[in-house]
């Protein structure tokens, strides 16, 4: 089970980098997502997936002896909650970005950098 667990994290961080690394905005922020996730699971695998005993300490018991560690279950729910609403908020950003410039292409975006001679907001130097 583990291997398999590893293989799907692997090819999960695999094509959110391939996503990532896309020239189209929509893409590059669908493959962060997809990268968390892939964290998610990661995390969630930590705790003892195979267990299915739940995490109570029987009475005269002092340690529990085959059940699934809780810690990395409430992180990962609290960490889908959060990548969650940060997804939606950079969903709503690009949005709002191919709206405004008109493309979502991030060379063409590129150009809608300010000119060198503004004296407002120069251009970052490209060297």
């Amino acid at each position: 089970m583990i291997y398999w667990t590893a293989l799907v994290v692997g090819l999960t961080v695999a094509a959110g980098t391939y996503l990532a690394l896309s020239r189209d905005v929509f893409r590059s922020v669908m493959g962060f997502v997809l990268m968390g996730a892939a964290v998610n699971l990661a995390l969630f695998a930590s705790g003892r997936l195979g267990s299915a005993l739940p995490a109570v300490v029987p009475v005269g018991q002092q340690a529990l002896d085959e059940a699934a560690n809780s810690l990395p279950q409430a992180l990962v729910l609290t960490a889908i909650v959060i990548g969650l609403a940060l997804a939606c908020f950079a969903l709503v950003l690009v949005v709002r970005l191919v709206q405004r410039t008109g493309s979502d292409d991030a060379q063409a975006l590129r150009q809608a950098e300010p000119l060198p001679t503004d004296p407002v907001k120069p251009p970052e130097s490209v060297a």
